[in-house]
């Protein structure tokens, strides 16, 4: 009964020391925050095209747009906004943005075609958008959302750093709310987690496979993405960001990713359901659909972040001292990214908490995933579906 706790404790606590040590240094945020450098500008400000794929974004596609509007580039810069069959008024709010002020001579609205079989929504949006720029050859596109603002300097900044460290494809996450007590718990956990998958050191290493990509905020040149066949060759891809990531540093080109606070999410998840089923949406889609994958997954989060508590309050002073050591080393990484989001570092040894429901939203895909609804988004089930686990 002392040997099995002893050997779990000493599992933990290996797993954060590799994790802290030999994982690209993922918690450390400072290298790769982008509003803490400073980038030369180009000697010419090369063109620029912004694609906004829009559904059912009609609180806050005003204010994405005018955003965009205001930006203070000095190169040719057009605003393309794709209304993807939204069921509010989403076009006609983008229209009367498109005509008033600065938008009326950048923005131009479309409506995308009907779906293609074997298309995500959004990519086929993307398209639709990327297609209507090629009579006007850009440099660059810019792939944003249509719920997110940014500072006036972002494209430069973006544009910058592209050209001066000649990559192909250069994107940031940017910051969502953490207001209520919903996104307090999860939404820090949602970017730390990703960034232990995703580590942007090795993103940026030509050397590593790894890459990764925050499709809200995506500068990709034009060039690379006709070397890779265009958004077709990941037309199908639920996690179509990195799926492009991937393909674009596939084909020998540079990535980078980073963070920002200047780029700012406007939707807000006032209910743990809410944050649950953003989740749920690509959780198993990370895992390949696979149910072997999906239990090593779940059996991974309760030795990493569940088990270091657990036996932190037994009588056995050398397990709950591993524990300990465990559980510290967590919440010592945690803190860069609970400071990052502005919150108080007592914040950060609740992690185990979101580990637990997080385990919960994976599993949760995976069952809606087997029931025809995975990948649910703005209303549509965009993972291909399969009738029961072992199909």
């Amino acid at each position: 009964m002392f040997v099995l706790p002893l050997i779990l404790a000493g599992t933990s606590l290996l797993i954060w020391i590799a994790l802290t040590f030999f994982r690209g240094a993922f918690w450390r945020l400072g290298a790769f925050d982008d509003d803490q450098w400073l980038h030369p500008a180009p000697q010419k400000w090369p063109s620029v095209v912004a694609v906004v794929p829009a559904r059912n974004e009609a609180v806050t596609i005003e204010r994405a747009i005018a955003s965009l509007a205001g930006q203070s580039y000095k190169g040719r810069f057009q605003i393309i906004v794709v209304d993807d069959h939204s069921e509010d008024c989403t076009a006609a709010l983008a229209e009367q943005a498109a005509q008033s002020g600065a938008g009326s001579a950048l923005v131009t609205v479309r409506s995308a075609g009907r779906l293609e079989g074997g298309w995500t929504g959004k990519l086929w949006a993307l398209e639709q958008g990327v297609a209507e720029a090629r009579t006007q050859a850009p440099d660059y596109f810019w792939f944003t959302d249509a719920d997110i603002v940014h500072e006036p300097d972002t494209l430069e900044r973006l544009v910058s750093r592209a050209e001066s460290r000649r990559l192909d494809l250069v994107s940031l996450m940017v910051l969502l709310e953490a207001r209520s007590r919903a996104e307090r718990l999860l939404i820090p956990p949602f970017l730390y987690f990703f960034l232990k998958l995703y580590p942007p050191r090795w993103i940026a290493n030509p050397k590593s496979q790894v890459a990764g990509a925050a499709g809200g905020c995506l500068l990709l040149r034009r060039t690379a993405l006709e070397g890779i066949g265009g958004l077709a060759a990941v037309r199908s891809e639920v996690i179509d960001d990195c799926a492009l990531a991937r393909a674009v540093k596939r084909s020998g080109r540079a990535i980078w990713m980073g963070l920002t606070r200047r780029s700012v999410s406007l939707r807000s998840y006032q209910t743990f359901g809410e944050l649950r089923d953003l989740i749920a949406r690509t959780a198993f889609t990370q895992l390949r659909y696979s149910a072997p994958l999906l239990l090593g997954t779940l059996v991974a989060m309760l030795a990493t972040y569940v088990l270091p508590v657990v036996f932190s309050v037994t009588s056995r002073a050398v397990v709950w001292r591993t524990s300990l050591a465990a559980w510290l080393l967590m919440t010592l990484t945690y803190v860069p990214t609970v400071r990052f989001y502005g919150l108080s570092p007592l914040w950060a040894p609740a992690l185990p908490l979101a580990a637990i429901f997080y385990s919960y939203a994976t599993w949760l895909s995976a069952w809606r995933y087997w029931l025809g609804r995975g990948g649910q988004w703005k209303g549509r089930a965009q993972a291909p579906t399969k009738a029961a686990p072992g199909a």
